[in-house]
């Protein structure tokens, strides 16, 4: 998985991704990944409107979005 998140950074798309957060529940957030660590990276989150630390562990789909939309009203 992190060879696929480096890809997106590296190509500056926007992903989309399944995410499982500490306490289990499962989120699918958009996201433009910044950089990358070892075993986490950051990245501009949409759904919460702010960089955010990701583990990559963690990540357990990770795609690239195809055609950007804009949030409806």
């Amino acid at each position: 998985m992190r060879n696929q998140v480096l890809k997106m950074c590296e190509r500056r798309e926007v992903a989309e991704m399944i995410y499982m957060c500490a306490d289990g529940t499962l989120t699918k957030r958009r996201l433009k990944i910044l950089s990358v660590h070892r075993d986490s990276f950051i990245a501009y989150c949409y759904l919460r409107r702010a960089q955010r630390t990701f583990k990559v562990e963690r990540v357990l789909s990770l795609w690239r979005v195809r055609h950007y939309e804009s949030e409806a009203i």
